[in-house]
């Protein structure tokens, strides 16, 4: 039997949470704050929501997909024009390479690689972020947002954990 359309519709919206969720962190992360000093130290939440539906419903977040994440991340906060895209490339590619390692772990294991990559990931960013602008960029700002990125993990994990039964069913 051919499904509905609204069937069809429901389908493709839950396809598109992951990627949705990731662009909303892209923007919760952008958003002003009155903090001085945050944005330097701000965690880097879309490189979670990267990691993490990589490596749960890699279906689900194709590179083309990663690849457009990363340019809205260069393009809403202002930095070199393709770095995060690189960046969140090179993380999409070393979970769906090291699958075996990824799926079906629990949590420790998938926090642990999410540490690893995510000081990969950040590091690489400060190295083109201080080569494109020809200046040393303060390491303590990338220690404090490496910190609260790991700090926020956690939280976005678990909170992405419990879409995965809805995102299932339409599948």
């Amino acid at each position: 039997m051919k499904p509905t359309l609204a069937q069809q519709l429901d389908t493709q919206a839950r396809r598109l949470v992951p990627a949705a969720a990731t662009l909303a962190l892209v923007l919760l992360a952008a958003m002003p704050s009155h903090v001085p000093g945050l944005a330097r130290i701000m965690p880097l939440l879309a490189l979670i929501g990267v990691y993490h539906w990589t490596a749960h419903r890699p279906d689900l977040m194709p590179a083309r997909v990663v690849f457009a994440i990363g340019l809205f991340q260069d393009i809403v906060g202002g930095g070199p024009l393709g770095l995060y895209a690189a960046v969140f490339l090179l993380v999409h590619g070393g979970i769906v390479s090291q699958a075996r390692f990824f799926v079906g772990k629990g949590f420790v294991v998938l926090g642990f690689g999410f540490a690893l990559m995510s000081a990969a990931a950040a590091t690489a960013a400060w190295v083109v972020t201080a080569l494109f602008n020809a200046a040393l960029v303060d390491p303590r700002a990338l220690f404090y947002q490496y910190l609260l990125t790991l700090g926020m993990f956690p939280v976005l994990s678990r909170l992405f954990l419990r879409w995965h039964p809805s995102l299932v069913a339409g599948s």
